[in-house]
């Protein structure tokens, strides 16, 4: 712990640790596979919990909610955090319509707070990935080829998602259907992400604002 806390804020940071990692003693006897302490936040939702894999030291911050239900099941690294109130979701909560593929993601990864990971197609995040705050990844496209038919009658189609080791990912980036971004590759805040990107590339998705005067 940082040498600048006091006693009281010490205590306070171990007796909330210690709530977290009484509520994954209990959680882990419930999952598919769990190798070490699991912490467990406030009001975390973990549905079909025999399809997921978590290794040592996996957090689960606050209000965070994960749907297990998957064809290749959820599976966590080692020294995983998932950030508060985000949310990974392969399949609907009712187990209609088509059940998705599921996440991998590697050891010492973290998504920060409320990120949305949709893994009906396969997602597959790299080991020491940094995501930050309000990040979507959506593995999944629409058909709407056919206009005498409505776009929901027309499924979808999935390619996936690969995000290679050590990438950066800046807070409020959307990540699209198919792509593939390189170890090593940074991408600026506020990006929208439909490409791939090569190793070690720094994406900044600058929007130049537009101001009008009033006559």
């Amino acid at each position: 712990m940082n040498n600048r806390l006091t006693v009281l804020q010490k205590l306070n940071i171990c007796r909330e640790t210690a709530i977290k990692i009484l509520r994954g003693f209990w959680c882990r006897i419930f999952l598919a596979d769990s190798k070490g302490l699991l912490f467990i936040g406030k009001h975390v939702s973990l549905h079909n919990r025999r399809h997921i894999h978590v290794g040592r030291n996996v957090k689960f911050e606050a209000l965070s909610e994960v749907q297990g239900l998957s064809t290749h099941d959820i599976v966590l690294g080692n020294n995983v955090t998932i950030g508060y109130g985000t949310q990974i979701r392969p399949s609907s909560y009712y187990g209609v319509g088509h059940i998705g593929f599921g996440l991998e993601m590697g050891d010492n990864s973290s998504i920060g707070p409320m990120g949305f990971v949709g893994c009906s197609g396969s997602i597959k995040i790299g080991s020491n990935v940094m995501i930050g705050p309000n990040v979507s990844m959506i593995a999944e496209n629409h058909n709407f080829a056919d206009s005498s038919q409505s776009i929901k009658e027309q499924g979808v189609n999935q390619k996936g998602i690969v995000i290679e080791d050590d990438v950066w990912i800046g807070t409020n980036v959307v990540i699209l259907d198919g792509v593939r971004i390189g170890k090593g590759a940074i991408v600026g805040a506020g990006s929208l992400v439909s490409r791939d990107l090569s190793a070690k590339s720094i994406l900044i998705d600058k929007r130049e604002r537009y101001i009008k005067r009033r006559t």
